[in-house]
């Protein structure tokens, strides 16, 4: 299973890279584990993409900031 850190984007992506590598690294997947892996994947995935939206939240705030001094 996958590091359960998932505090950053950056261990986010390690920990998708993890389950990616998991599956291309299998003869044969056994389809119980290889349902909880994709089960932890769109975790991940879904707070990936949210800590990618607060981070383009962000970065526009900041430009709001720059041009409206």
């Amino acid at each position: 299973m996958a590091k359960n850190k998932n505090n950053n984007l950056k261990d986010l992506l390690e920990n998708l890279s993890s389950i990616s590598h998991w599956f291309e690294n299998q003869e044969e997947v056994d389809l119980e584990i290889g349902l909880e892996k994709i089960k932890e994947a769109t975790l991940l995935i879904k707070k990936a993409k949210t800590k990618i939206k607060n981070i383009e939240n962000e970065f526009q705030e900041i430009k709001k900031e720059l041009w409206n001094n």
